[in-house]
């Protein structure tokens, strides 16, 4: 039986109190008692229960109790969170239904050659120093990027021709002050520019849309080596409300630019609809410019050569009749069978099943000849049917 002393060396090593060993000390002496044993074991359980409850033992509590910092990060509510990339829980789950701009790596090259093209017309175009960097590329609902934007900004619905279909493009407020202050010689100030409780006045949203032309030229030219886009201001709108262009739950891809001078500067947000992009999704999905998979030019000029080479047996027909099978069967060596054809009139020529061409039958010497008389028939199958075939394997 354990020692006084070796029981408080055991208290020590278990955290428990005094009450709790003394109570299984207890049910250690008086086990050749059975009657105070049954009785002393009832009081170390409940011992042990009002430990448990009252949180004793503080690594293996039964009902703990999430605070709001577990809670938001269970729920994905994570206010620190910068995009949609960072969404975790169940936001994420909600979330998981978007397709990634991973999937079409042409675009983001289409907007590393917006970044150098832009750069260099803004640069011209305010005869000032500007930098422009290309933030993000996200993949976001349209409903939740409206209800994100900071206002007041400028709201520019964009109208892509030869897409038939539209875009959204966002200035904030700073760029457009520090913009309208760069153009019109004001004092290099620094910090954040911010006028707030008015709109914008008729000078400022000329500017604006003055800027806003040379940053949609530069995105038609981005966009040559892909497709011809051109891409016009349908209307400049202030409330997110008026610029709906689409359904809120419908994905889009979300382009974030920050375009700085000197010390002031800001962000232009260009946002294209996944169903602006369908008709141009074959050209993005590409890894490079002129990307075509599937076609090798080596093993297509050889199989040209070997086609060209390759002996093929030609029938002509004279006259084709249907007969009765009766009448078949009851053909008679040295019987005549009469075709209503002229020696003058053309007779076709056949590959197989395949009907090349016609031809005038005569003979040179004692051979049988013909004389092609009109050009071959074009071919059924072409190239757009092989390729057609591709697409369809690919789909599936």
């Amino acid at each position: 039986m354990a020692e006084p002393g070796d029981q408080d060396k055991l208290s020590d090593e278990w955290g428990l109190d005094e009450e709790l060993m003394n109570a299984a000390g207890g049910s250690d002496s008086a086990e050749s008692d059975e009657g105070d044993g049954e009785g002393d074991e009832e009081a170390m359980s409940d011992e042990w229960a009002a430990a448990l409850a009252a949180g004793t033992d503080g690594d293996d509590n039964v009902d703990r109790v999430l605070n709001q910092d577990e809670i938001d990060s269970l729920l994905g509510f994570d206010p620190t969170a910068g995009g949609i990339d960072e969404l975790s829980g169940v936001q994420a789950l909600i979330n998981s239904a978007l397709v990634s701009y991973e999937r079409l790596p042409m675009l983001e090259i289409v907007f590393d050659r917006l970044v150098r093209l832009s750069t260099t017309s803004l640069r011209n175009f305010t005869s000032d120093n500007v930098e422009v960097a290309l933030d993000s590329i996200s993949s976001v609902r349209f409903g939740d990027y409206l209800n994100s934007i900071p206002l007041p900004a400028i709201l520019t619905v964009i109208k892509a021709e030869e897409w038939d279909n539209f875009g959204l493009m966002t200035v904030d407020s700073a760029l457009i002050y520090s913009m309208i202050d760069v153009l019109l010689g004001g004092r290099r100030v620094g910090g954040t520019i911010r006028v707030e409780g008015r709109p914008y006045t008729t000078i400022e949203m000329a500017l604006a849309r003055r800027m806003i032309e040379v940053i949609l030229e530069d995105t038609k030219k981005a966009f040559e080596p892909v497709t011809d886009v051109t891409f016009k201001i349908e209307r400049l709108e202030t409330n997110p409300r008026f610029a709906a262009i689409s359904r809120p739950a419908n994905a889009a891809i979300l382009i974030e630019l920050r375009i700085e001078m000197d010390d002031r500067g800001g962000k232009v947000e260009i946002l294209l609809p996944y169903a602006t992009i369908e008709p141009i999704r074959d050209q993005l999905l590409q890894m490079y410019m002129g990307e075509k998979f599937g076609r090798d030019p080596i093993w297509e000029g050889h199989l040209a050569t070997e086609i060209f080479a390759a002996d093929v047996e030609l029938s002509a027909i004279l006259h084709e009749a249907k007969l009765p099978l009766s009448r078949a069967l009851a053909l008679q060596p040295g019987e005549t069978l009469m075709f209503d054809r002229a020696p003058s009139d053309p007779i076709k020529l056949r590959c197989g099943d395949v009907e090349l061409t016609e031809a005038i039958i005569g003979h040179i010497g004692e051979h049988v000849s013909v004389r092609v008389s009109q050009p071959l028939n074009p071919p059924r199958v072409t190239m757009a049917a092989f390729e057609a075939l591709d697409e369809k394997k690919e789909t599936r």
